[in-house]
This record gives C-alpha cells, sequence and structure tokens, in this order.
C-alpha cells in the first residue's frame, strides 16, 4: 500500500498550570501538531508530535522540513510494511519526535487498511496499569496544590521534579509523602545531582519514602553513573540517557539502570516495543512516558502501557492539566487504567476548537 500524503496540522492547547523543571525549562501550553497521513486506498492515520525546542531541538518548523524530506521517499516503499517504513525513517537522523508521530500515524493508517482496531495489532501482558502524574519545580504549596489537583482525579502516583537544592527538596518531598500517605513518590532529578553527593542524597530521599529517582546524574558522567547504580540506594531510572534502541544498548552494555521509561513521543510504537522487549530480555523493569501529551497522545503511549515489560507507573495523567482535547481517554480509577476502557478515537470538531 503506498502512501498518499502526509498533512502536518499544528495546535495549541492552554494548561491549567505551568509545569517547571531542570534548568529553566518550563512549559504552560500543549504547542504541538498532529501529522496526517492518508493511503492510496483512502485510509486514514494521526499521531501527535510533541515539539521540544529545548530537549529534543525540534521546531515547528524543524518537523515541516523534516516531513517534507521524508514524504517522497516514503512514497517509494509500502507504507503498510513496518520494516520498509522504518528503513526509509532511519535514513534521517535525529528528528525524533517528527519521525516518531509520522510513524504512529502509519501504524494507525495501516490498521485501518487492514480493517482493525489499532489496540489488536499491539501487544499486551497485563489488564490494568497504574498512572503517574507528574509534579513540576516549585514551592511546598504548589507542590501540594498540584499534587491534590491530581489526587482528586484518581491519581496515586506522583512524579516530582527536583532542581538540585537539597533542603529545598527534601521539605518538597517530605510535604508531598506526609499529605498523601497512600501515594507513592518517585522523583526526576533531570541530571541536577553532583556525582560526590548523590548516593547520600539519595539515601536521605529513600528515607522519606522516595521509591526510585530517574536520571539523578548528568548524562555524560556515565562511569560515574553506573557506579551510582551499582551502590544499589534506590532504582534508577533511565530516560535521557536512552531515547533510541541504540542508546539502550549501550545503557545496557554499562548496566546503569533499573528501569527504562519508553516515550513513544519520541521512539513511535515500532522502536518502543523493541526497546521494552529488550529491557525485559535483560531483566530490566519499564514504564511509559507520555512527554506531556494532550489526551490524544496519551491514549497513544497508554496502548503501550500494558506491554509485559511494564511493571513500573507510567507518566499518562499529564493531559489532565490541558484545559481540552480532541480525543476520549479513560478515567483513572484509584491509581489504574484499564485497557479494556482504551480507544485510539479523535474529534474533528473538537479539533477544531484548538487548531492553528
Amino acid at each position: 500500500m503506498k502512501l498518499r500524503t502526509i498533512r502536518l496540522r499544528p495546535f495549541r492547547i492552554p494548561l491549567a498550570a505551568e509545569l517547571r523543571w531542570g534548568a529553566g525549562k518550563r512549559l504552560d501550553a500543549l504547542e504541538h501538531a498532529l501529522v496526517e497521513v492518508t493511503l492510496e486506498d483512502g485510509s486514514v492515520g494521526r499521531g501527535e508530535v510533541a515539539v521540544r525546542p529545548t530537549i529534543y531541538g525540534e521546531t515547528l518548523g524543524s518537523v515541516r522540513a523534516a516531513l517534507e524530506w521524508l514524504e517522497p521517499r516514503l512514497r517509494e516503499a509500502d507504507a503498510c510494511e513496518p520494516e520498509a517504513v522504518r528503513r526509509v525513517l532511519d535514513r534521517l537522523p535525529g528528528n525524533l519526535a517528527a519521525k516518531a508521530g509520522l510513524e504512529m500515524a502509519l501504524f494507525e493508517a495501516r490498521a485501518a487498511a487492514l480493517g482493525r482496531d489499532p489496540l489488536d495489532l499491539l501487544p499486551t501482558g497485563r489488564e490494568r496499569v497504574r498512572v503517574s502524574f507528574i509534579v513540576g519545580q516549585g514551592d511546598v504549596e504548589a507542590t501540594l496544590a498540584s499534587a491534590g489537583f491530581a489526587y482528586e482525579r484518581g491519581v496515586r502516583v506522583f512524579k516530582l521534579k527536583t532542581s538540585g537544592e537539597d533542603e529545598r527538596d527534601a521539605a518538597r518531598i517530605r510535604a508531598l509523602t506526609q499529605a498523601f500517605p497512600d501515594a507513592e513518590v518517585y522523583v526526576d532529578a533531570n541530571e541536577t545531582l553532583d556525582p560526590r553527593s548523590a548516593a547520600d542524597v539519595l539515601a536521605r530521599w529513600r528515607e522519606l519514602g522516595v521509591t526510585m529517582v530517574e536520571e539523578p546524574l548528568p548524562v555524560e558522567r556515565v562511569r560515574a553513573r553506573a557506579e551510582l547504580r551499582r551502590r544499589g540506594v534506590l532504582p534508577l531510572i533511565a530516560d535521557d540517557a536512552a531515547f533510541t534502541p541504540r542508546d539502550l544498548e549501550r545503557e545496557l552494555e554499562l548496566d546503569t539502570f533499573d528501569v527504562l521509561n519508553v516515550k513513544p513521543a519520541r521512539s513511535g510504537f515500532g522502536p518502543s516495543l523493541s526497546m521494552l522487549d529488550r529491557a525485559r530480555a535483560a531483566g530490566k523493569e519499564a514504564m511509559i512516558g507520555s512527554q506531556a501529551m494532550s489526551r490524544f497522545g496519551a491514549a497513544r503511549a497508554a496502548a503501550l502501557a500494558f506491554h509485559a515489560a511494564v511493571a513500573r507507573p507510567s507518566e499518562l495523567a499529564f493531559h489532565l492539566l490541558a484545559a481540552g482535547g480532541f480525543a476520549p481517554f479513560p478515567p483513572i480509577r484509584e491509581g489504574e487504567l484499564e485497557r479494556r476502557e482504551l480507544e485510539l478515537g479523535f474529534s474533528e470538531t473538537a479539533f477544531a476548537r484548538w487548531a492553528l
């Protein structure tokens, strides 16, 4: 089956509260785009592109340029053959979010051409998954307000963004674990800790109730990350260190992590499944991240969260902060999603409200 067209459809959905993380990074709206593909038989598929200049170096302009470069090359391939599509995408280095959105759109179009529900083409190993909510940087009051917002909507796991300021971070963790004693709290340090003191910081966080830590050290400090993992203070999550399957092989070779955070928004369905399978084979646990997607993108990320490798909570609740959306998302009940309630829908009418 040949590709007929690729269409990029930007949108903007304001957030109810700003998210802050890392070194001065902020997000107050989902300024993303849908990539929409049509096959020669009229089958349509869509994928969400998370435009993140400060993470992946991609802008709306670069996404558009990447798709323009890929389109004629994809027209020469069989759009319903995943390996053929992958070979074309791999010819363009980088551009992770653009290629991920396009790959997911082609996956959905392929399912439509086969007359199948896309969910039926994805492997599953469980019927329920735990959901986490990202709590950004801020003071104690803002931390509790953000967590309370999510807790009222069924979330029971919080991923807390820390700043690298030891006392301030400890105060926020303490407040969070005391205010929500039935909730799990883990930390995303965004590479802000010093290798010389990281183990001591993690030990203090463990005493406060933290269950695991994402990217505590700068990614380039490879030996220090491997040593920190060997010390076993807390389970370590690989995120920035493992964007791609190739990155994952390096991290497995060096044994730098315990839990892999797979984000379909940067790796699409195919590579994400490959990474989940590889992590499981290596004895590692996994989780799914949604890269602060809309309900549309979060639902597609959730489709992979039922994979057998996903034993840790997945970041599938950020869309609760969005002012609206254009796709359904199942309810979160006592911290969990059920696979039977998930659907990969889309509303053209609702999308029109947020389209640019």
